[in-house]
């Protein structure tokens, strides 16, 4: 199921003309998307702390803002790039600190993109596949819970589906500038989340090559300027870091060399592919992500998010290749192929095999190419629904969604136990009918096209609104409702309240009101200093002041060193030192936070404040 063209002798644009109930249709879906995606987001609180902390640094310093930092004294940076958090931190400034003003801006990048995938696919196959692939992409579990969320992928997609776009319209008219803004938005993709924006680039980039109505030389002079924007777009922020003087920035997070580079290609780059990430929570090669294959995206851990439609979207890709094969060099149906296929294709094996760390909410740069091929495929092949292929392709791409979504239903059978063998009976039914569709009326015809439509989108979009009901908190979220089993949940060490629990690597907690009164008191850099960032989180938000995340987000990054920390103390920066934190979470990396805490216990006295042990540095 995908773009279905029709060989003609000139490549022919879709007609793109909007019948009159287009932009109803279109204002419906971008209402729901907002509904869906902003009503109760507060429940979720500060959702993920570790960026929220940093939200609120940027509010508080504009030096903090521009390289991320944890904390608004500077000590050290989040382990990413920042332009996820240059988005929250002005959004804080203008609204003040709240878990409001944090998790709106995502909600609607969640917006935006499905408005901008519609105007994407909307060029090469028509309005209807275009309002199709948005509602795809808002019913997706793992967009419902990004676009819920704050972490750096919402803005992420946002981009990657700037770039797809830019490259259709490049492509239309072989136009440079529309590519090279393509590659600008990939730069910034990788301000976003760095080497993962640029999976989607052999996609883009092939489909231009192939598709674009211009001569190759010029094709190759036009792919070759939209690099050299992507390097610029990207490579500015490099730049800025490295030629900033060390002494007067914060420490690089997530490195163990104090470098953006370093960062780049090691703890955020190639470690993630290989395994090989030195500071890593796994601590090594395998690292404990899960078992790596070609299935690994139907597994527990990532299927809830991405994996109903997968199946269905790559059934699309090979039909689609296979009606436009006698297409002329530029059909843009084709070119469409290109772009979501490749893209698809290339984003799935690189999750698939990579040795590092991997979460399940990755799988939400999946969704705009999932939903593409999907909406494009229904109706292109229903539009051609008498050709006994495709009317073929379009009952077994219903068939295929059907079981799959009963296999992924049954793995949660406490949860709408009926939903998987209801989706089960209807969608195969549906399946048959829609083979022999051209033998029904118009109006049963119609009345098939409801019910598939349905059955098509009943389990995601079922699971969606769940995830969407559903408060995440902590590094780890993932998909689905909290039942406890299968592969739902409200995400890994969620935001706890109370006094006296420590958060732990993935998850903070809010201290108590005793603690939170003591650490409310000003005068120094850095009210509290603990070993890890999530640690450091809940403090910071509850006491409104730095709190300095020792050994960066997993106590393995070597700031502050054990001498550095002394001096701060000596000068009188850090007030408190706040114990029972992480300890050396990955199996390598730096041991600065061990020989810290050690050195402090040494030396100071302990008191019990709230549950959690606290050492007053001034005395």
């Amino acid at each position: 199921m995908t773009a279905v063209a029709i060989p003609a002798a000139q490549p022919k644009r879709v007609d793109v003309t909007r019948p009159r109930w287009v932009r109803p249709a279109l204002a419906v879906l971008l209402a729901g998307t907002a509904v869906l995606y902003v009503v109760d987001l507060s429940a979720s609180g500060w959702a993920n702390a570790f960026y929220s902390a940093a939200a609120q640094a940027g509010a508080q310093s504009w030096k903090a803002w521009f390289f991320g930092s944890s904390d608004a004294a500077n000590g050290i940076t989040v382990d990413k790039t920042p332009a996820a958090l240059w988005v929250m931190g002005l959004a804080t400034r203008l609204f003040g600190v709240n878990a409001w003003s944090v998790l709106v801006p995502q909600a609607l990048m969640g917006v935006g993109s499905t408005y901008l995938l519609y105007a994407t696919v909307r060029r090469t196959s028509g309005a209807a596949a275009g309002l199709l692939a948005g509602t795809v992409l808002s019913l997706t579990p793992a967009a419902a819970l990004i676009f819920r969320f704050n972490n750096p992928d919402a803005l992420l997609v946002l981009l990657l589906i700037t770039a797809a776009h830019a490259t259709v319209r490049a492509i239309e008219k072989a136009s440079p500038k529309w590519l090279a803004l393509a590659g600008v938005a990939v730069g910034f993709g990788f301000l976003a989340k760095m080497l993962q924006a640029f999976l989607v680039l052999p996609a883009l980039g092939l489909a231009y090559l192939i598709a674009a109505p211009t001569p190759i030389s010029k094709r190759l002079l036009h792919l070759a300027g939209a690099l050299g924007a992507v390097i610029v777009s990207a490579g500015w922020y490099l730049a800025a870091v490295a030629l900033w003087p060390a002494a007067d920035r914060p420490y690089i997070g997530g490195s163990q060399d104090n470098s953006l580079l370093g960062l780049t290609f090691g703890y955020n780059g190639f470690g993630r592919i290989t395994g090989d990430e030195t500071g890593s929570v796994g601590g090594g090669r395998g690292g404990g992500w899960g078992t790596t294959g070609l299935f690994r995206l139907f597994g527990s851990e990532m299927a809830g998010g991405i994996a109903w439609l997968l199946p269905a979207a790559l059934l699309a890709l090979g039909a689609g290749l296979w009606f436009t094969r006698r297409a002329p060099r530029t059909d843009r149906s084709r070119a469409a192929l290109v772009i979501w296929g490749g893209w698809l294709l290339v984003t799935a094996i690189v999750f698939s095999y990579m040795g590092g760390i991997i979460h399940p909410y990755y799988t939400v740069a999946l969704a705009p190419a999932v939903a593409a091929l999907v909406g494009t495929a229904v109706v292109q092949l229903w539009r051609l629904r008498d050709d006994p292929a495709a009317a073929g392709a379009l009952s077994g791409g219903l068939a295929l969604t059907a079981v799959t979504s009963y296999v992924l239903l049954m793995a949660e059978p406490s949860w709408q136990p009926w939903l998987a063998p209801a989706i089960l009976v209807a969608g195969l039914s549906a399946a048959v009918a829609v083979f022999f569709v051209n033998q029904l009326g118009r109006t049963a015809a119609r009345g098939l096209a409801v019910l598939g439509l349905v059955t098509l989108l009943a389990a995601s979009g079922a699971y969606t609104i769940a995830t969407a009901a559903t408060p995440h908190g902590g590094a780890i979220p993932s998909a689905g409702p909290s039942t406890g089993r299968g592969f739902g949940g409200g995400g890994f060490g969620g935001g706890g309240r109370g006094g006296g629990m420590a958060g732990g690597l993935f998850g903070t907690v809010t201290p108590g009101p005793n603690l939170t009164a003591l650490l409310q008191v000003p005068g120094h850099t850095w009210t509290a200093a603990t070993v890890g960032s999530n640690n450091a989180a809940g403090y910071q938000l509850a006491s409104n002041l730095p709190v300095l995340a020792v050994g960066g987000f997993n106590g393995t990054d070597p700031y502050p060193t054990l001498a550095q920390f002394q001096q701060y103390v000596h000068d009188g920066q850090i007030h408190y030192f706040l114990g029972d934190g992480l300890m050396m979470q990955g199996s390598s990396g730096s041991d600065d936070a061990q020989q810290i805490a050690t050195w402090v216990a040494d030396h100071f006295r302990a008191t019990t404040v709230d549950g959690v042990t606290v050492y007053d540095l001034t005395n």
